[in-house]
C-alpha cells in the first residue's frame, strides 16, 4: 500500500511544490549535462553546479542512477518537442525537418547527453533495476510524432509505423556510430544517403 504522505522519489504522493521542484532540478541537471558532459559526474558535483545539496537530489530521486534515468527521459522529451515544433514550421519538407533535428542531435555541445543515453540503456539491458525505467517508452514515445508526420505526408498507418521505426533506429544507430568513431563527415554522409532512400530524391 502506498503511503500518501510519502515524499520519496517515484511516489505518487509527490504533489504541487514537490513535483515542480523535482522538474526544475531535472531541467537544471539536463542543462548541466548538455553543457559539461558526464565525465566525473557525481551527485555532489552536480548538486553544487545546480545549486542544491546532494542530499536534496537523493531526496527527490533516490540515487544517482535514478536521476540519470530522468535526465535521459527529459532529454528525449525535449527532442520530441523540437521535432513537433519543426513539423509546424511552414515551408519545411519532411527531409528538411529530419536534417534540422539531426543537426541538433549531433551538436558537439550535446554529446554528453547522447553518451549518457547509450550508457543508461546499456545498464538497463544488463538488468540494472534502477536503470530499467529508461526502456519504458524508448521506442513507443517516439512513434506517435513520427507516425503523425508520415501519415500527414500520405503514408497509410501501417506503413507509417514501419517507416517511423526504421527512421528512429537509423538515427540512433548513426548517433552511436558518431560517438564510437568521431567520424562526423562519414556519419553525415550516411544520414544524407538514408534521407535520399527514405524520402526519395524528388522529396529531398
Amino acid at each position: 500500500m502506498v503511503n500518501q504522505d510519502d515524499p520519496r522519489p517515484g511516489s505518487e504522493a509527490l504533489h504541487g511544490t514537490d513535483r515542480d521542484r523535482r522538474s526544475q532540478l531535472v531541467d537544471a541537471a539536463v542543462d548541466h549535462v548538455a553543457a559539461h558532459g558526464i565525465a566525473d559526474l557525481s551527485l555532489r558535483r552536480l548538486g553544487a553546479a545546480i545549486g542544491v545539496s546532494h542530499r536534496m537530489l537523493i531526496h527527490y530521486f533516490g540515487s544517482k542512477e535514478q536521476l540519470l534515468v530522468e535526465i535521459v527521459r527529459t532529454s528525449e522529451r525535449r527532442q520530441r518537442d523540437l521535432l513537433s515544433r519543426l513539423h509546424l514550421e511552414p515551408g519545411l519538407a519532411p527531409a528538411d525537418v529530419a536534417r534540422l533535428l539531426w543537426q541538433r542531435l549531433t551538436d558537439p555541445r550535446l554529446a554528453g547527453q547522447e553518451r549518457l543515453f547509450f550508457e543508461i540503456c546499456g545498464q538497463a539491458l544488463r538488468g540494472r533495476p534502477e536503470a530499467a525505467p529508461v526502456l519504458e517508452g524508448l521506442v513507443t514515445d517516439w512513434l506517435e510524432p513520427l507516425v503523425a508526420a508520415e501519415t500527414a505526408a500520405g503514408a497509410n498507418p501501417a506503413t507509417a509505423r514501419s517507416r517511423a521505426r526504421l527512421g528512429l533506429a537509423t538515427v540512433r544507430g548513426l548517433l552511436l556510430d558518431l560517438l564510437a568513431t568521431g567520424d562526423r563527415a562519414g556519419v553525415d554522409a550516411a544520414m544524407e544517403e538514408f534521407l535520399r532512400l527514405y524520402y526519395g530524391s524528388d522529396r529531398t
